[in-house]
């Protein structure tokens, strides 16, 4: 059984059928009743969208909100049902969620916590949204899944790579399908020691918040494994936007590499400094230097231009996949927008069809219904191969990748070229590693 009490909700749970591993509707008896928070009682369920739409991470927002639209969209039955036809579950028949019309509310984070939280409060209370989901900043991740804990809804996160998400910040009402800084660094080591060799010199630039933190710890860690020194680590404020005055000691630091620990118009403004510096072109310690960017994005790519060539990263997804899943994803979303989505476009969708699919395989909308099915939920046909949402930590494992700035793009999405698809199995570690240790999943909170 998981951590999720069936006694406290009234389910009765049927065994899975031997040796097909797949198991039964979750059954609500009389007893179960007792209302949770904003049963849906009419004819429609509202989801509420939470996505940057000002603040650094805005692009990465207006993205999602399109992805959430069309996932919408196909789940009311419209388009052409997208990764619906492709996901290796069959729960989802096009006709809303449990035969209820899907009905969306948004709101605007900010790439703020408290303006998100703010938001997603309203959302439950004065709206009626059952799921929350949405946010590219960790920061606001964690705020807003601790308030659906308190509030008793589901939270499936969208773009937060911080590991605190799934590690000492984690909860039992929430679910984050993209991958984390531990899994960045355990792709990116082994392909930087390839290409740059053991005998490194580290200097890390780093966003001052959750996830920053933790990126940097996790590539300092499994960089330095590989027999690299770390030169120096300085924080940067979110909200820079020139990033001149911490480019400038790099060159007098004796480091021949700068990892940026920044996303969106942060990673932007911070390369494209670098490189005004001429860190590209310098030769330090006897070796052309380097910069890193461990966790990239097509967004991102697009707006740095041309000083993204041949720099390495790593990224959830990308839109040149040739699995079917990310094909019909990107068929689908380029019809809808003229263009390839993301990789929070990416996410968020499948968080979305995650959730329809956890509540029509659990018969019910209650959040503690909701968490039973997707714990240990294993699936695929959503474009990262198979997918394991592990009940330990509500982490999803699955393939990681490793790209780079494309030196000869054909066009303005081809920014970016996978150069390393690593295996789950490297990139997967024990609930208990150092790195996500503190805190407690919890139980589920349905609200009732």
């Amino acid at each position: 059984m998981s951590k999720t009490d069936v006694s406290r909700r009234g389910v009765l749970k049927t065994g899975a059928i031997a040796g097909a591993g797949v198991a039964l509707p979750t059954i609500f008896t009389a007893s179960s009743a007792a209302a949770f928070t904003n049963e849906p009682t009419g004819s429609t369920v509202t989801l509420g969208f939470n996505v940057p739409q000002t603040g650094p991470y805005a692009d990465e927002g207006a993205d999602e909100l399109r992805a959430y639209q069309l996932a919408v969209e196909h789940l009311n039955g419209g388009g052409d049902g997208g990764m619906m036809s492709t996901f290796s579950s069959k729960a989802l028949q096009g006709n809303g969620i449990m035969g209820k019309e899907v009905k969306f509310v948004t709101g605007d984070t900010q790439t703020k916590s408290d303006a998100a939280r703010a938001s997603a409060k309203s959302m439950i209370e004065k709206d009626g949204a059952v799921m929350i989901t949405g946010g590219s900043s960790s920061g606001v991740a964690i705020a807003v899944q601790g308030l659906c804990q308190e509030a008793g809804v589901i939270f499936m996160a969208g773009l937060t790579h911080s590991n605190d998400t799934t590690g000492k910040d984690k909860k039992a009402n929430g679910f984050r399908h993209f991958f984390n800084g531990y899994m960045s660094g355990a792709a990116l080591a082994p392909v930087l020691k390839n290409l740059y060799g053991t005998d490194r010199n580290a200097y890390h630039l780093t966003a001052d918040y959750t996830w920053g933190w933790t990126q940097e710890e996790s590539i300092a860690a499994a960089t330095e494994a590989l027999g690299w020194n770390t030169v120096n680590k300085v924080r940067t404020p979110l909200a820079a936007t020139d990033f001149s005055s911490y480019i400038a000691p790099v060159l007098n630091s004796g480091a021949d590499v700068l990892v940026l620990n920044h996303y969106g118009g942060n990673m932007v403004n911070s390369l494209t400094n670098a490189v005004q510096f001429g860190l590209r072109e310098k030769v330090v310690n006897g070796k052309n230097f380097e910069i890193v960017v461990p966790l990239y994005s097509r967004l991102m790519a697009k707006g740095a231009g041309a000083n993204v060539k041949g720099i390495h990263g790593s990224t959830n997804w990308h839109w040149s996949l040739q699995d079917e899943g990310s094909q019909a994803f990107v068929r689908s979303f380029g019809s809808k927008y003229g263009f390839p989505p993301s990789q929070a476009a990416h996410t968020v969708y499948c968080q979305t069809l995650l959730y329809a699919d956890a509540v029509e395989r659990a018969g019910s909308f209650n959040p503690c219904a909701v968490v039973e099915a997707l714990e240990g939920f294993e699936f695929d046909g959503l474009g990262n191969g198979k997918t394991l949402y592990r009940a330990e930590d509500h982490q999803c494992f699955k393939d990681v990748l490793v790209v780079r700035g494309k030196e000869n793009p054909t066009s303005e999405f081809d920014l970016l070229e996978v150069v390393e698809v690593t295996p789950a199995e490297q990139v997967t570690y024990a609930p208990d590693h150092p790195m996500f240790a503190g805190g407690a999943l919890g139980t589920c909170n349905s609200g009732a």
